[in-house]
């Protein structure tokens, strides 16, 4: 496992090394998750193009922090994260509210950023009543009494039967995330607004959505990929919010297909 020291918090990643002349892709994921969601995308890419993977403040193995956070604070470190790693130039992948790191770090630090993939995110996602709403039930309950709700949202049908080992433990890895850092990510989440600054996203982008989608549905995916010049827009069907466990084939070859594509082969770090 590898760490690092960044803005004072320890953060939890993972290099795995390829080509050179390849873009560097990182992958920044969701809300109540640590980063082997990508696990299935990671195996068919690796060899592909180098690949980093961590985990947010709050979340999987790195530090909580000093809460409140912002979103910006989470680019923060992704920015320090890449900085410390030498890498400019490189593909943010981000799902959820790594999407929105993506777009923040964007905004922050357009020097890292090759191209942005925003999977089942937007320029605002929520309203403040339901943010709030959901920090509340889980300083009263804790995650274990939102997991019903959320994975409903974030599974299809197909995959939340009961005898389906793989959705029982995705179940437990969003029980088991900070309770502290998992609401100050909400509170981020709630915060934030890039509605006006994603019309000044210059670079290639690809916007990706599961078409069951409960919590970034296709329409909302739609719509802030209209307000990115030039952005391309997909649909993955059969499904929900996190594509890279259910759908992870399609979700590979629309990352590639992007990549090699859009001209983004140029220097990696």
């Amino acid at each position: 496992m590898q760490f690092a020291r960044v803005n004072d918090v320890t953060i939890h990643y993972q290099v795995i090394g390829g080509p050179a002349d390849k873009p560097v892709i990182v992958f920044a994921n969701s809300l109540g998750t640590d980063f082997r969601i990508w696990r299935d995308v990671i195996v068919r890419l690796a060899g592909e193009f180098p690949i980093i993977l961590y985990d947010k403040r709050g979340h999987g193995l790195s530090d909580i922090g000093k809460t409140p956070y912002s979103i910006e604070d989470h680019a923060a470190d992704l920015a320090g994260l890449l900085d410390l790693l030498n890498v400019r130039n490189a593909v943010i992948c981000g799902l959820s509210v790594g999407g929105l790191i993506a777009q923040a770090i964007y905004q922050t630090r357009p020097e890292l950023v090759k191209a942005l993939i925003l999977c089942d995110t937007a320029s605002k996602i929520g309203s403040a009543e339901m943010w709030n709403a959901r920090i509340a039930a889980v300083e009263e309950r804790g995650i274990v009494g939102i997991i019903d709700a959320v994975m409903e949202k974030w599974f299809t049908p197909a995959s939340r039967r009961p005898d389906n080992i793989a959705f029982r433990g995705y179940s437990n890895m969003l029980a088991r995330q900070p309770i502290e850092g998992y609401a100050a990510t909400c509170a981020s989440i709630r915060d934030a607004d890039y509605t006006e600054a994603a019309a000044r996203i210059s670079v290639p982008t690809l916007c990706i959505v599961g078409d069951q989608d409960g919590s970034t549905p296709p329409d909302l995916v739609r719509k802030t990929a209209e307000l990115i010049p030039g952005a391309r827009f997909e649909i993955v069907k059969d499904a929900g919010h996190i594509p890279c466990v259910e759908q992870p084939e399609a979700l590979t070859d629309l990352i590639r297909n992007f990549i090699n594509t859009t001209n983004t082969a140029g220097e990696a770090q």
